[in-house]
């Protein structure tokens, strides 16, 4: 582990001593000239010839970590076991867990949960497979599926480097929806594996959440596997994004007067995310949006290999304006980034119309940070937590998987999206809402509340609910 991702928090160092050759004091002498301050110690393990202990030690400038772990291995009789912070520790194991809901406690109990008895329902749902949403877990359990191939900003790591993430995912639906989750990474990335290993492992859950599946194959995948199941199917690094971005931009866009209908936006960054937040704001009722990529705006008088550039040509652009981001930005209302870390300068904003909307989302680095814009801005969001506006996916997908489930929907559709994404804007009160202050907290329980009520609303009312909830 390298010293520098530890700088700044507390470290666990487990060193081991040779107790004819090392002198504890010297090693916390090294420890203290190395920048660290030792605050506690524990004995691990002692015997005639070695003992082993953890150092906890308070670490604060940049390499302090790096210096230790040198300073410890030029120590004779010394040996770095290992080094770790909170945040490992809070990994070990994987941070999640199964439990039975009801204890088996005498021989009664077990033939109810398993045989003879199970049999029973085993056959119930055999006669009538609809059953399997009330007699299994299917009822409240989404798989969170994953090649990794597109994780985080860290890109393909793949399945085994992915893991923790969707751990990380199946603990944000429990916590925050009551919907349990499991993690499942698959060691493929071929597309038609992929759709197949998610169509085998269906009938055990009641929605899918596709995460971390990189572009063009996560639109295949998604796509797919709607047509070819009959539970939820949802692509939150698409269509959470797109949820989220909506509800910020409907409170932004009050907060300056103007319409969605009216105004020039700009979406930097044509993969899964900026298409999917496109057919959002287009689904929305926005007339005026540019796409710019690499290869600058797109427009439906060229033609592009890749279909999805192909199909946002086609329904964006109206102006067919060409040029690159500059150009895009002259007038424009609203930037919306979901592509590269500092790629948006102060220029280009000063060319955008009165009042501009800069949601910079690149992570971890935005666009353009908002310390360098503030100024220009009428409204500035970022998709990161130590700033104002966090354009988080988490506001959204717990409460639209609650509501699916709950009404036992077949698809999550535009109608449920677009009622989630103003009810997580709703949640603002309009005597709220201020430029530092369009999204509500990940943590005000409103939001699912209030997600889950309009999106059953907008299941039952374009008919993909198969259940009217009591509530």
């Amino acid at each position: 582990m390298n010293g520098k991702s530890l700088d700044g928090k507390t470290i666990i160092l487990r060193v081991e001593l040779d107790t004819q050759l090392a002198n504890f004091s010297r090693a916390a002498s090294a420890i203290e000239q190395a920048g660290g301050d030792v605050v506690a110690i524990d004995v691990i393990q002692t015997g005639r010839e070695k003992t082993v202990r953890d150092l906890t030690v308070k670490v604060g400038a940049t390499g302090v970590a790096s210096r230790i772990a040198d300073a410890l291995g030029e120590l004779p009789g010394i040996r770095l076991v290992n080094v770790s912070d909170r945040t490992f520790l809070l990994h070990l194991g994987g941070k999640i867990a199964i439990a039975p809901k009801s204890p088996i406690q005498n021989r009664d109990d077990l033939s109810r949960v398993y045989t003879p008895e199970v049999a029973r329902v085993c056959t119930a749902i055999h006669d009538d497979p609809s059953k399997a949403f009330t007699l299994t877990i299917k009822r409240n359990m989404v798989a969170v599926v994953s090649d990794g191939s597109a994780v985080l900003g860290l890109g393909n790591i793949g399945p085994y480097a992915a893991m923790p993430v969707m751990e990380g995912k199946a603990m944000l639906f429990k916590q925050f929806g009551e919907v349990d989750a499991f993690p499942i990474c698959l060691d493929t990335q071929d597309t038609e594996s992929v759709i197949a290993a998610v169509k085998a492992i269906a009938p055990a859950f009641g929605g899918i959440n596709l995460e971390d599946i990189a572009a063009p194959r996560c639109f295949e995948i998604e796509r797919r596997l709607r047509e070819e199941l009959d539970i939820p199917v949802f692509h939150d690094d698409q269509h959470g994004t797109a949820v989220v971005l909506y509800a910020g931009l409907l409170n932004a866009l009050k907060l300056v007067g103007k319409a969605i209908e009216d105004v020039r936006i700009v979406v930097c960054g044509i993969g899964a995310a900026g298409t999917a937040c496109t057919k959002m704001l287009l689904a929305g009722g926005a007339t005026n949006i540019l796409g710019v990529d690499r290869e600058g705006i797109l427009t439906a008088d060229r033609t592009y290999e890749h279909p999805m550039w192909q199909w946002y040509a086609e329904h964006t652009n109206p102006e067919r304006l060409q040029g690159g981001l500059a150009e895009a930005l002259q007038q424009a209302d609203v930037f919306i980034g979901v592509s590269a870390g500092g790629i948006l300068t102060r220029e280009h904003i000063g060319s955008m119309a009165e009042q501009p909307i800069v949601f910079a989302m690149a992570n971890p680095e935005p666009e353009i940070r908002p310390e360098q814009a503030e100024d220009l801005v009428a409204v500035f969001a970022t998709g990161r937590s130590d700033y104002p506006n966090q354009i988080n996916n988490v506001l959204c997908f717990p409460g639209i998987f609650r509501g699916a489930l709950d009404c036992r929907a077949s698809e999550i559709n535009e109608a449920m999206k677009l009622a989630a994404a103003e009810a997580i804007a709703s949640v603002i009160a309009p005597d709220e809402l201020g430029p530092l202050y369009i999204i509500p907290s990940v943590f005000n329980q409103r939001v699912v509340e209030e997600v889950r009520r309009r999106v059953i609303q907008a299941a039952i009312s374009s008919g993909v609910a198969r259940k009217e909830p009591r509530e």
